[in-house]
């Protein structure tokens, strides 16, 4: 299993008028995280761009058990539980508070696809490598 973690301050325009995180925000959270992911692999979005290949969104899921609030420090582990074996990958988000709470939840799964012909396709070898030794 490969297991990140993102730090995240929460900024005023990220909330609603109760003070609380606007819902919409988690997609850039989740976003960032894996991003961020990917790069503590050595691996970046734009390295994946240059062979040919993008990751879009094709499901993401929330559950929300707490708010966030301004100015919050917000600790967002990301996991990756299988290795790819097809097109599809799986991100897997918690996001807790400073105080340790556990806030949300979330899944997000992308697929690896052709730039410009949008098929689908595998994860790009170099990545593959990488991440292969998290999966003995």
């Amino acid at each position: 299993m490969f297991v990140t973690e993102t730090h995240i301050r929460v900024r005023y325009a990220e909330t609603d008028q109760m003070n609380v995180v606007y819902y919409g925000n988690y997609a850039q959270y989740f976003e960032v995280a894996r991003a961020e992911s990917i790069r503590n692999l050595g691996f970046t979005y734009k390295e994946m761009e240059e062979l040919g290949v993008i990751m879009p969104v094709v499901e993401m899921q929330t559950k929300f058990l707490r708010p966030a609030h301004y100015d919050d420090l917000l600790n967002i582990k990301t996991f990756l539980k299988e290795l790819p074996a097809d097109h599809r990958i799986v991100f897997e988000h918690e996001v807790y508070n400073q105080q340790k709470k556990l806030l949300t939840l979330g899944k997000v799964i992308l697929y690896f696809v052709k730039i410009g012909s949008y098929e689908k396709t595998q994860m790009p070898e170099a990545l593959r490598s990488v991440l292969q030794t998290f999966f003995p």
